[in-house]
């Protein structure tokens, strides 16, 4: 039984379609006693696995939000053999104000896992995640894009785990996105993820970047939502065909990696950043991908950012305007098939 304080009048076992929301306790100066709300639809068709299905982990990045509502409106407890519980707003107060933080307590829902029953909101939004969610999932989906930060080649990706059994249902789940490419990454800013904390609970997890800055193209909204349903039918719960790249005529998806913190680059110096390289092409080791440009002194030559490797610029910075810190690409390498296996 959990302790957390959150309350909802949803019934996760009752056979459905339920649509919610998730009170979270909160007291401002203008609400002693008040909540905030994060939506919450169950979708339950009987027998069959359960699928978490979550958007807006961080407030700037859409697709995933897009996606989940227009599954909550349109499916039917006829159309699954098991069961979905969608959220498209996990850190509802940043999707309302277009926030990677939230402003609330300007924490990130990314690095607050597994969470506290005691804690600020976003603390007690992921402990109800932790201790609530997670527990009643087989398969743990969570959609992103860079945000307003990084601008991503929209992709499938996933940690590569130690359980090879784990590994291999997620690589399956991961494909079954059908992205151009599927991407292993490293945690390289920091601990508290949601990923790893499902992954920690024996999760099969799937996540994505999905593009990113402020625009959401209509390539990428048909992606997120045509591989979201995929990845569902792949793993049995939504009925109807899975669809291969094969079928639709396009090669296989190319798995990439970006293991070492090295395949991130971050600006050395703040300035106005100019990318060189198209997102998804490949790159040379010694290769400038970016080059960081001084209003202050139009007599400097800009400083190049290098790839140290050879590999696939896999993302960049989104926003022109850089800080010292920022990570301005990443460099991603072709993986070895026998790691997924």
């Amino acid at each position: 039984m959990s302790d957390n304080p959150i309350h909802t009048s949803i019934d996760y076992d009752l056979p459905g379609k339920q649509l919610g929301q998730l009170e979270v306790p909160w007291s401002y100066n203008l609400g002693g006693w008040a909540y905030i709300p994060v939506p919450i639809g169950v979708i339950n068709g009987g027998p069959g696995p359960t699928a978490l299905v979550l958007g807006g982990n961080h407030g700037d990045e859409y697709p995933g939000p897009i996606a989940i509502l227009k599954l909550m409106r349109s499916l039917q407890a006829t159309d699954l053999k098991g069961r979905l519980i969608l959220v498209p707003a996990l850190n509802s107060p940043a999707v309302r104000t277009s926030t990677r933080l939230s402003p609330i307590d300007g924490r990130n829902m990314n690095r607050a896992f597994p969470g506290k029953p005691e804690g600020t909101v976003t603390e007690v939004i992921a402990h109800y995640v932790s201790s609530v969610l997670f527990p009643k999932a087989d398969i743990v989906i969570d959609m992103h894009t860079g945000g307003r930060s990084v601008d991503f080649y929209p992709c499938a990706h996933m940690h590569l785990l130690p359980d090879r059994d784990q590994r291999r249902k997620m690589a399956a789940g991961t494909l079954a996105w059908g992205s151009d490419f599927a991407f292993l990454y490293a945690d390289v800013a920091g601990s508290g993820l949601l990923p790893v904390e499902a992954e920690r609970q024996g999760k099969i997890v799937i996540t994505t970047e999905l593009g990113g800055g402020e625009a959401v193209t209509a390539a990428v909204n048909r992606l997120t939502q045509s591989g979201l349903a995929n990845v569902l039918r792949h793993f049995g719960i939504l009925k109807g065909e899975v669809s291969s790249r094969a079928a639709r005529g396009l090669p296989p998806t190319r798995w990439v990696q970006a293991l070492n913190r090295e395949d991130y680059r971050f600006a050395p110096e703040s300035g106005i950043h100019e990318t060189l390289v198209d997102l998804g092409a490949d790159v040379a080791a010694g290769q400038a991908v970016g080059q960081i440009h001084f209003l202050e002194r139009p007599d400097r030559e800009p400083v190049p950012i290098i790839a140290p490797t050879a590999g696939v610029l896999i993302a960049t910075r989104a926003p022109t305007l850089v800080a010292q810190g920022d990570c301005v690409a990443c460099i991603a390498h072709d993986v070895d098939p026998a790691v997924l296996e």
